[in-house]
């Protein structure tokens, strides 16, 4: 079966809360009109957070503009070796837009093509952190993708499969794949959190009733954190054997507003990033008994 995709819930939502925010750091203005993704970098001494403008960068206390151009990043995703998204070239730059599938090297200061150029933005994009294995939710037809559908790569773009994703719901908004199995695809959707073992060709419930907005697994491949608002935020983990149940994880205090995205340090595991739609950033060092906001609304801090 080929379900009928939507746009992901959480960009909608996005679009709807965020306004930009410019805020002076020692190296120059930081835009965040949206974000579109969150992750570490390889030594564990850097967050970036992509946006409209280029990526935003923390560390060492302090945010900073990335070095590298400042396109609309969308789909973000990061691995041990890289980073994939998609997307849109700044204005003027003479790239074709949309992007297709692009890769960076060098923590985004310069990107590689790698195909649907000029024909496909991909919002919702995953990657498996140790393996490369690229997911993504494809709206329409291009020249490598006949339907609508989901679609993953262990080429980085030369080849794709489509998978049938038998039970998975239509209304899915984010990915999620295994750090070390490339055939463990999850997915966050309005039913509940849903995980594939066999390259998205059937899913799973993980845990059903309840709408999940974002997941994301743990380095270690054991747990999948996910987040959700029923009304007030919720985030949680759970294990991936049938019948798991999940853990609440408690969140700082917020004012209409959800958790985005989660992110997990390579180097400190027991340090995690989360981000909201309202463009609030925070800290924890402990696994999420306690965080430190870093950013609100769009405004770094310490």
């Amino acid at each position: 079966m080929n379900p009928k995709f939507r746009h992901c819930a959480m960009a909608s939502l996005a679009l709807a809360l965020a306004a930009q925010i410019s805020t002076a750091t020692a190296a120059g203005p930081v835009a965040l009109t949206h974000i579109h993704g969150l992750s570490y970098s390889a030594d564990g001494k850097q967050i970036a957070i992509p946006s409209h403008h280029g990526l935003a960068l923390y560390a060492d206390g302090k945010w900073s503009k990335g070095a590298g151009p400042e396109h609309d990043y969308m789909g973000y995703s990061a691995t041990r070796d890289a980073i994939y998204s998609s997307g849109h070239p700044v204005p003027g730059s003479g790239l074709p837009n949309p992007f297709g599938l692009i890769r960076s090297r060098d923590g985004g200061k310069t990107w590689d093509k790698l195909g649907l150029e000029g024909e496909s933005d991909f919002h919702v994009l995953a990657t498996s952190y140790g393996t490369n294995a690229v997911y993504v939710l494809n709206h329409q037809p291009n020249s490598r993708m006949k339907t609508a559908g989901l679609y993953f790569t262990l080429s980085d773009g030369m080849k794709w499969e489509q998978a049938a994703a038998r039970g998975l719901p239509a209304k899915t908004g984010g990915l999620a794949v295994h750090p070390a199995d490339p055939k463990q695809v999850a997915a966050a959707t309005d039913e509940g959190l849903f995980l594939s073992r066999d390259s998205g060709s059937s899913f799973a419930p993980l845990v059903k009733g309840r709408r999940v907005l974002a997941a994301t697994f743990d380095l270690d491949g054991k747990h999948l954190w996910f987040t959700g608002y029923d009304g007030t935020p919720t985030l949680a983990r759970v294990g991936l054997q049938a019948g798991a149940k999940p853990e609440s994880i408690p969140l700082p205090a917020m004012k209409k507003d959800a958790v985005a995205y989660i992110a997990q340090n390579p180097v400190r595991p027991d340090e995690m990033a989360i981000a909201t739609f309202n463009r609030s950033v925070y800290l924890s060092t402990d696994r999420g008994r306690q965080w430190r906001q870093i950013a609100s609304e769009g405004v770094g801090g310490q």
